[in-house]
């Protein structure tokens, strides 16, 4: 959706496209990050539109990437925006917040950014518990968690049920040989699933149907292990007509959904 539209109006469009709910970004733009600003009646006008309207579902927090967990002069800052986040998350009921799987972004991983964020990463699942809202992990386009297979090693080293894992299907594609097979691996730890078309090397910007993703097959693999949230992540194009390009795509998945037979 276009940017110049207000929340209450990018509500209003995802209810008459046919969506239960809406995905609301923090990401590492100011724009975004100052959503953890709002005052206190820009939050209880927004709660009202999302009870009126359509509520918001889960929170995808790529605000990490500029302010990663794994470096030391980014980790006082990371740990304010996670709570921040849990804190706007548990005043407008959403349930789940979906958190960039990287230990640092613009620079190299190395064995102490990742030992700062298993370490800062435990200081989140602690805060993720005080509000009652799960964190679960973004499966990303990065060595470091492009699978569900390498989310599950933190989720078992942190050992929270606060702390679990929110694939991106598109990642996950390009990340392994055998979709499937890597899904499974997380069974009974997937909150939820992004829905996201790439081709080999791309991860974003790819319409569905141009790209390599086997939507009806992950699907079916999806809900058989009991993944029952969904949500469809593509971007606005300039170039097209973007209402009709959201009307397309959402066509598009529920053909996905029931391509066979009915889920």
């Amino acid at each position: 959706m276009v940017d110049s539209l207000s929340l209450q109006e990018k509500l209003l469009l995802a209810k008459k496209v046919g969506y239960d709910f809406l995905e609301l970004s923090i990401d590492e733009s100011d724009e975004k990050l100052g959503r953890l600003a709002y005052s206190a009646q820009e939050l209880s006008d927004l709660l009202a539109f999302s009870r009126e309207i359509l509520p918001f579902g889960s929170i995808c927090l790529s605000g990490h990437r500029r302010y990663p967990l794994g470096d030391r002069q980014t980790a006082k800052r990371s740990l304010e925006i996670m709570e921040k986040s849990l804190n706007l998350a548990a005043f407008l009921g959403i349930p789940i917040i979906q958190l960039a799987g990287y230990d640092i972004y613009y620079g190299d991983s190395t064995g102490e950014t990742r030992a700062l964020f298993q370490e800062n990463l435990a200081k989140c699942a602690t805060l993720a518990a005080q509000y009652g809202v799960i964190l679960a992990f973004e499966t990303m386009e990065t060595p470091f968690m492009n699978s569900v297979e390498k989310a599950l090693y933190y989720v078992k080293l942190i050992n929270s049920p606060y702390l679990q894992i929110y694939p991106d299907l598109g990642n996950v594609v390009n990340a392994v040989q055998d979709p499937h097979k890597d899904l499974i691996s997380g069974k009974g730890h997937i909150v939820a699933l992004h829905i996201k078309e790439s081709l080999p090397g791309l991860f974003r910007e790819i319409p569905y149907g141009e790209g390599h993703v086997d939507f009806p097959g992950l699907l079916k693999t999806a809900w058989a292990l009991g993944v029952r949230r969904y949500v469809s992540e593509f971007w606005h194009n300039s170039a097209s007509d973007w209402q009709k390009q959201i009307y397309d795509s959402y066509n598009f998945l529920m053909e996905a959904f029931f391509n066979d037979t009915p889920l």
